[in-house]
């Protein structure tokens, strides 16, 4: 199992360069960044993991993950770069998967493609999304954004994606393509997994919590006769979340293939926090 970190770039952080340099230096085997396009000024507060609904102060700071993920490759050989998640209504697909073939094919097949629907509907609608069935759409999108990447000539005619055979260049160097891991923990996210996806990448607060999606995962993916073993299992810690070796040893044995944890500093002192967690977590 690696044991990954996930870190808040953007305005007011530290350059993503160190952090990537410095995660990989210590051992760690991800680095995952979160997305936002735009923070509306109103929006409804129902933002889940705040009492009062509102979004964090970082939300409206974060780096384009893509090209700060970029960054990150070109000054690190080992380390895994993944979306925390990549929030897919928000985005036109075929250029997308063009910039994500890029990526992955410069960093040597080193991407990992976390996506999520997003809780925020004015920025889902200000940028086109469909936000009462982002998930028929992002089911869609990455039906389509496969096909790029693993057909010579591609087409695709869906609800949301169309375009007649096309070629796109270059290919990810992850053949077929890099894994799609579905974040969230609805009931129907299971289903969704085992049934066009490659792994689950679930934000939790604790190691039960994970075990009892595994248990929903195992059950989806059996129904859809594929073996659980093949599902990508992300645990993404929530703020403050599997700091400990206990819980790092616990999801190892769980089978889990990567833990994330998440960095609470963003400026200089967040290096000082990757070794303390390195000392803590890594054996």
């Amino acid at each position: 199992m690696e044991v990954g970190v996930f870190f808040t770039a953007g305005d007011g952080a530290i350059d993503i360069a160190e952090v990537a340099r410095t995660a990989e230096a210590l051992g760690f085997g991800s680095l995952w960044l979160g997305e936002h396009v735009v923070l509306p000024v109103e929006y409804e507060r129902v933002y889940p993991a705040s009492e009062t609904g509102e979004a964090p102060e970082y939300a409206g700071l974060l780096s384009s993950p893509l090209i700060a993920l970029a960054r990150a490759a070109a000054v690190t050989k080992t380390i895994r770069l993944g979306t925390g998640v990549c929030l897919l209504p928000l985005h036109e697909p075929i250029s997308l998967a063009k910039d994500i073939a890029t990526l992955d094919r410069d960093s040597g097949g080193r991407f990992l493609f976390g996506v999520g629907a997003g809780w925020m509907r004015e920025e889902t609608e200000i940028l086109g999304g469909d936000f009462a069935r982002r998930w028929r759409q992002i089911k869609d999108q990455v039906t389509a954004m496969k096909t790029l990447w693993s057909e010579e000539v591609a087409q695709h005619t869906g609800p949301y994606t169309r375009f007649p055979p096309v070629r796109l260049h270059p290919k990810p160097a992850t053949r077929p393509h890099p894994p799609v891991l579905l974040g969230g923990a609805s009931p129907r996210i299971f289903d969704r997994v085992a049934a066009w996806a490659e792994g689950w990448i679930p934000g939790i607060s604790s190691v039960e919590e994970m075990r009892e999606g595994l248990e929903k995962l195992t059950l989806a993916a059996r129904a859809h006769d594929r073996d659980p073993a093949t599902l990508t299992k992300v645990a993404f810690g929530l703020p403050g979340c599997l700091r400990r070796r206990d819980e790092i040893e616990a999801l190892r044995g769980m089978g889990i293939d990567h833990t994330t944890i998440w960095l609470d500093q963003r400026e200089e002192g967040v290096l000082g926090e990757l070794e303390a967690l390195a000392r803590a977590t890594l054996g």
